[in-house]
């Protein structure tokens, strides 16, 4: 896996950007998302070079984040295919506030369908803050604070 001087930094963001900042990362997280899993079709939907999509995909196994099953299609020779781990699955909240914050802030005329849905009604999902007793707080009445340098 690549070092990074984020690797081991005590900020949690600091440590996810570790591996998810990498360029094409969180693409194929998407991609893996949505059911893609070999490495032909992470190829052919992002348009990426093979030696970097390979780069990228054993940094994500080594996170922990993707993992590679064999499979073998009759006929065929032994191949590998990437599949999301829990901990892969859970990106999931972190990849739809990034689109709803993309389509509040980074406007285009290109539509897109991507959606996150809850799968049981097929109702639109959206990530939102919310307090231990589970009532939503707007997002402008978050703040991030320091508890270590907070007095």
């Amino acid at each position: 896996m690549r070092t990074d001087p984020w690797s081991d930094d005590a900020c949690p963001i600091a440590r996810t950007m570790a591996v998810l900042g990498q360029r094409w990362a969180i693409l194929i997280i998407r991609e893996a998302l949505l059911g893609r899993s070999r490495f032909s079709e992470f190829r052919e939907q992002l348009g990426v070079a093979s030696d970097v999509l390979s780069a990228r995909l054993a940094e994500l196994v080594d996170a922990g984040i993707l993992d590679v099953e064999d499979y073998r299609e009759p006929g065929e020779r032994t191949r590998s295919r990437y599949v999301l781990t829990d901990a892969g699955h859970d990106l999931i909240t972190v990849l739809a506030a990034m689109g709803q914050w993309g389509n509040r802030h980074r406007v285009t005329t290109k539509r897109s369908g991507y959606r996150f849905i809850e799968e049981a009604t097929g109702e639109h999902a959206l990530v939102v803050f919310r307090r231990r007793d589970g009532v939503a707080v707007p997002t402008g009445e978050v703040t991030l604070i320091d508890r270590l340098s907070s007095g």
